[in-house]
């Protein structure tokens, strides 16, 4: 089986339905931005040393999977619910729970796995601007933007986790 379609060649892909549009319509901008959480998840997962850390952020994957898929629909499917947003605060005040005070600003770079958390925020964000441009413009779920706002806020609170781990 050959990996290129030639589907593409002319600038546009298809969504879930096989629809077909533009590569750089404002949804296809949204769920790649989302891709590339997931991607910096990825290497923030091997990255990191805290079984724990890399649990959640697995959890947190798996996530961004159906926001993705949520994403890349226009048939109104919706698969980000009120218990992912519950259960990512969860996740946030039991890891913020075994942290320090915070005192002074994280400047990325401490240790790889936090350097890569911090990137995931970053990522995460932009993603979270994407999304927001596209509901001004298309329905879109409100709970994927609190989703995607949870997990940056999570994203901080494994960085630090991560930096308190010992080698």
């Amino acid at each position: 089986m050959k990996i290129y379609t030639k589907t593409g060649d002319e600038g546009t892909t298809s969504l879930l339905s096989g629809e077909r549009t533009a590569k750089d319509s404002l949804r296809v901008k949204a769920y790649g931005a989302v891709d590339e959480v997931t991607s910096a998840f990825g290497l923030a997962r091997a990255a990191c040393i805290s079984e724990p850390v890399r649990t959640a952020i697995l959890d947190v994957q798996k996530m961004l999977m159906l926001l993705m898929a949520e994403l890349a629909s226009t048939d109104g499917a919706v698969y980000i619910k009120e218990e992912h947003i519950t259960g990512l605060e969860q996740s946030i005040d039991k890891f913020s729970d075994q942290l320090p005070p915070l005192r002074e600003f994280i400047i990325p770079g401490g240790k790889l796995g936090a350097a890569a958390l911090d990137m995931a925020r970053t990522a995460t964000r932009r993603a979270e601007r994407e999304v927001l441009s596209l509901a001004r413009e298309e329905k879109v779920n409100h709970e994927v933007e609190i989703c995607l706002n949870r997990i940056s806020d999570l994203c901080f609170v494994l960085e630090r986790s991560e930096l308190v781990m010992k080698a």
